[in-house]
């Protein structure tokens, strides 16, 4: 399974492409995951139902089940936050694991910049960027700079870039339904 990330500042637009490149990779071929990090506290789970019970009865691990899907939660109960890395050892193997966040972490990561920002690049400081994708061309950066916009030349690079191989995703054809 090949890991690629996502990194960014805030506003950016990473969940936005990410949404937008999954059924571009999919049309690849390719079976996709994915993996967010959050910088806040969050809860998929409700207070008063049994799996939020569970938890709060100490639970290290709660899963919950259905016949359209299941969920894993696990509690970290002081222990040190897990790397992507661990993480993805954790799931289901597909073609590509696609990482929001995670952005200090040593996978190999497309920079989502935005100019209007006004956040300075990441890529300077980070060696395992390997290319940035923005909604403006950048003079003077020497990573390949891909538009934001086009998400078939960013799928096309990702794949690429992981040695993944694909079928040619279908063209549409302008004014074809």
């Amino acid at each position: 399974m090949r890991l690629f990330g996502l990194a960014g500042w805030s506003g950016a637009g990473k969940t936005t492409l990410v949404v937008r490149l999954l059924p571009a990779l999919a049309a690849r071929g390719l079976t996709v995951s994915t993996m967010k990090h959050a910088h806040h506290s969050f809860d998929i789970d409700q207070p008063g139902k049994d799996s939020f019970r569970h938890r709060a009865a100490g639970a290290t691990e709660v899963m919950i089940a259905s016949a359209q899907r299941w969920a894993l939660m696990h509690e970290h109960h002081g222990s040190a936050e897990p790397t992507a890395a661990a993480l993805a050892a954790r799931m289901t193997p597909v073609d590509l694991l696609l990482v929001e966040g995670f952005k200090r972490e040593p996978h190999p990561k497309l920079e989502v910049h935005r100019v209007a920002n006004g956040k300075p690049l990441l890529h300077p400081g980070d060696p395992h960027i390997v290319a940035v994708a923005s909604d403006q061309p950048l003079p003077g950066v020497t990573l390949p700079v891909l538009p934001l916009d086009d998400v078939e030349a960013i799928a096309d690079f990702i794949a690429g870039h992981c040695g993944l191989a694909t079928v040619a995703p279908a063209r549409r054809v302008a004014g074809q339904a």
